[in-house]
């Protein structure tokens, strides 16, 4: 801009400075490269999204993350679960003295504390009434367990006559109608469904372009993202005020789940089922178990050692 734009528009930049100044201070904490639906006055909502494959060097199109978040007398704790690496966490330790002590007031304070699931995949937002600026664009989207049931549900099939169907395939996978109904002041996804397959474009010069918007999954489960057990275990105790660490068990005490390490190239066509994952009060830090998706994750580290 020139010196003389620059002073012709000058009630125009102050206004819009104003306008860019409201929206920060209002949704400062905001992560522009995360989408997230809408709901209308009803408490409805409905979008059309894709999920995409991995990135261009990364294993999986979904990384899975375990975090806790709940208050304490010493204020907050919010944090990354190092069960999300197969490793003990200090939370998941006190969690089982306090299950294992058989009163019901020590096992409420334990769900109030347990783990929460989330995962994260890349998307391409194919249709959003709410906010139509979004099509045509790719997302990182968070989402929970029941979403990634229907994913492994479309992707190993219940019954006989159904025909397993990749998500995630650019090609050969299905768009993902987004149907949020609001339950007992809750986001409920039950009627959320997959339409028939279909490639999400004809043209794979537009998909190569989607796939070079991609963001990075792995990044999410990167070692800088946790804490040590120490530094969680201080913060731990000091937002429950407790003066004694819980005992920490060996590693035999308690099973988790494997990390794959693989890599698929672009075109690689996953078109093999997944089971479904488990749920029920052992995806809390009570029992930290294995679940079914397991299955899913060493289909997709094969593809890459095939490759």
């Amino acid at each position: 801009m020139s010196f003389s734009d620059l002073k012709r528009k000058s009630n125009a930049s102050f206004e819009f400075l104003q306008k860019e100044l409201e929206k920060s201070s209002t949704n400062s904490s905001a992560d522009e490269r995360f989408w997230k639906p809408e709901l209308d006055a009803s408490g409805n909502g409905f979008a059309v999204i894709r999920f995409l494959p991995q990135p261009e060097g990364e294993s999986l199109p979904w990384a899975k993350l375990y975090s806790h978040a709940f208050q304490g007398p010493g204020g907050w704790f919010i944090e990354n679960s190092l069960t999300t690496k197969g490793e003990q966490d200090p939370v998941s330790v006190y969690n089982n003295k306090l299950w294992n002590s058989g009163t019901e007031s020590d096992k409420e304070i334990a769900r109030k504390q347990k783990r929460k699931l989330s995962y994260y995949s890349n998307i391409y937002v194919v249709r959003d009434p709410k906010n139509p600026e979004n099509e045509g664009k790719v997302f990182l989207y968070r989402y929970g367990k029941k979403i990634f049931d229907k994913i492994m549900a479309s992707m190993k099939p219940e019954f006989q006559d159904e025909t397993p169907v990749n998500p995630f395939d650019f090609w050969e996978g299905a768009d993902f109608k987004l149907k949020i109904k609001t339950v007992a002041g809750f986001w409920n996804y039950d009627s959320s469904e997959f339409a028939a397959p279909a490639a999400l474009s004809g043209d794979d010069e537009v998909l190569e372009n989607i796939y070079k918007s991609e963001h990075s999954l792995e990044a999410f489960t990167a070692p800088s993202e946790f804490k040590t057990y120490e530094a969680l275990e201080e913060r731990l105790n000091l937002v429950l005020g407790l003066s004694a660490a819980p005992q920490r068990p060996s590693v035999d005490d308690e099973e988790y789940e494997p990390q794959p390490v693989a890599q698929s190239p672009f075109r690689e066509r996953m078109s093999a089922p997944a089971a479904p994952a488990s749920g029920g009060f052992n995806d809390s830090d009570i029992t930290p178990k294995a679940t079914d998706d397991d299955d899913a994750l060493s289909y997709f580290a094969r593809l890459a050692e095939e490759d």
